[in-house]
C-alpha cells in the first residue's frame, strides 16, 4: 500500500503543480466555459481569487513532491478539490472525470497519512486533568 500512496501523492504533485503553474503561466490553452461555468469562472478571475487557488496548488504540490508536510498539503488540497468536484459536478461536467481522478488519488495519499488526522476524528474531546 505505501508504493500505491507514493504514487498517487507524486500523480497528484504533479497534477496540482502543473495545473497551479498554467493558471500563472498559460502553457496549455483552455478555452474559457461557457454559460454559468464561464461566469462563476470571471468572477473568480476578476477578483483574483484564482491567484490564491493556484498559489495553494502550486505549494502543496511542492510539498507533495517533495513528501514534507504531506499532512498539511492534503489539508490544503483538500477544499481545493472538493470546490473543483462541484464545479465540475454542477456547472462543467466535461472535466468530472479528471476531478474524480484527483480526488481518488488524494484518498489513496490520506490512508498513508491518516494517523496525523486522528485528532480531527475524535467524537468527543477528552478533559485535562
Amino acid at each position: 500500500m505505501r508504493t500505491v500512496s507514493a504514487i498517487a501523492r507524486y500523480l497528484a504533485g504533479v497534477i496540482f503543480l502543473v495545473f497551479g503553474l498554467n493558471g500563472f503561466l498559460h502553457f496549455i490553452p483552455l478555452p474559457p466555459p461557457g454559460g454559468v461555468a464561464g461566469q462563476f469562472m470571471g468572477a473568480l478571475f476578476v477578483s483574483h481569487y484564482l491567484t490564491l487557488v493556484f498559489g495553494l496548488q502550486v505549494i502543496a504540490a511542492v510539498l507533495l513532491l517533495a513528501n514534507r508536510y504531506v499532512p498539511l498539503a492534503l489539508a490544503v488540497l483538500a477544499p481545493v478539490i472538493v470546490n473543483i468536484l462541484c464545479f465540475h459536478a454542477l456547472m462543467a461536467p466535461t472535466g468530472l472525470p479528471l476531478a474524480l481522478f484527483v480526488a481518488v488519488l488524494w484518498i489513496l495519499t490520506f490512508v498513508d497519512v491518516r494517523s496525523a488526522f486522528a485528532g480531527l476524528f475524535q467524537s468527543r474531546l477528552q478533559p485535562r486533568a
